[in-house]
């Protein structure tokens, strides 16, 4: 196998990049630079600069490199972002995935991994989330995700395509400083942020149907989601292996935010009271993965704890921030 990786520079696919390269699986990553970095990515993996939605490139690209597989991405992935854009997410997100499985079908691949997202689930009133639980996105980010798991399912029917949708949960960590996030979007190192500038963090909300009235979410660490895509790339490897699989990614523990701002505050030595504003529109009070399905299928389960998580994103951090 040959694995086209797009978004391969970015924070995540610079972890899958690594993890397969290293186990052996011969990869090209596809990624435009707009939020991946060509530093990430190991010197001997080919780094094709350009976009999803670029045809063409495409077509030349698993021509060039005699792809037999595609782990998709590529994607934009902020979601008030998606709220003040939605016209862009759906061009980007779903254009650029339809525009892929052109490419995929025209040149007779027959293995697709999609980076999906627990977004498309919304805000379910369940203890656990499984695969089947009804999926009700509220954002564009989300819907989009879920056109997407839509259409890669409807070209793998019309295709012969053998195809598998991997949704996340709230990713956090770094295998190594140099590969850390760098965006100040999601709690880590948004508390981070706050904590190095002297201010307290923020908790939107401390009376949510919680055990402490904040809310509660699955963690984990990118490393594990990296080994997750690396188990999923090798079962749809398997020549006997066809259809659709889905599945979530996630520890199937939840860490409530007043909890991980504690653990935070432990591995940075910034120990600040938090400032309590009110609840943000949408936040779901619980949103916890069940992970049995996972481990069923692919024999994973996530290894790293929420220390683990933080410590290293936090050495990422310091590298990319000067601390």
């Amino acid at each position: 196998m040959t694995w086209l990786i797009t978004g391969g520079a970015g924070y995540i696919g610079a972890h899958v990049v690594r993890v397969m390269a290293g186990a052996g699986e011969r990869v090209v990553a596809l990624d435009d630079l707009s939020a991946g970095h060509a530093a990430r990515l190991p010197e001997d993996v080919p780094l094709v600069r350009g976009s999803s939605l670029d045809g063409e490139l495409l077509k030349r690209v698993l021509a060039e490199h005699e792809v037999t597989g595609v782990v998709h991405l590529a994607a934009r992935k902020q979601v008030a972002e998606s709220v003040a854009q939605p016209t862009r997410y759906y061009q980007e997100n779903v254009g650029g995935l339809a525009t892929l499985l052109d490419a995929v079908a025209e040149a007779g691949i027959r293995r697709l991994l999609f980076s999906s997202s627990a977004a498309v689930y919304g805000n379910p009133d369940v203890d656990l989330i499984t695969e089947d639980t009804p999926c009700a996105p509220v954002n564009p980010y989300g819907e989009t995700k879920l056109a997407g798991e839509w259409l890669v399912r409807a070209a793998g029917q019309a295709h012969g395509i053998a195809t598998t949708c991997l949704r996340y949960f709230n990713v956090a960590g770094a295998a190594a400083p140099e590969l850390a996030d760098t965006g100040v979007f999601n709690i880590v190192p948004m508390v981070f942020d706050r904590l190095t500038r002297g201010e307290a963090p923020r908790i939107f909300g401390d009376d949510h149907p919680t055990p402490d009235g904040t809310c509660v979410r699955d963690y984990i660490h990118v490393a594990d989601l990296a080994d997750a895509h690396l188990a999923a790339a090798r079962r749809l490897a398997d020549p006997d292996v066809t259809g659709d699989l889905t599945l979530n990614i996630g520890r199937g523990e939840g860490v409530s935010v007043r909890e991980m701002i504690t653990v935070i505050g432990e591995v940075t030595g910034e120990r600040r009271t938090p400032l309590v504003e009110g609840r943000r529109p949408g936040d779901a009070p619980r949103a916890v993965a069940s992970a049995e399905r996972a481990a069923a299928e692919l024999g994973w389960r996530a290894r790293r704890g929420v220390p683990e998580m933080v410590s290293s994103a936090w050495r990422g951090w310091q590298l990319h921030h000067g601390s």
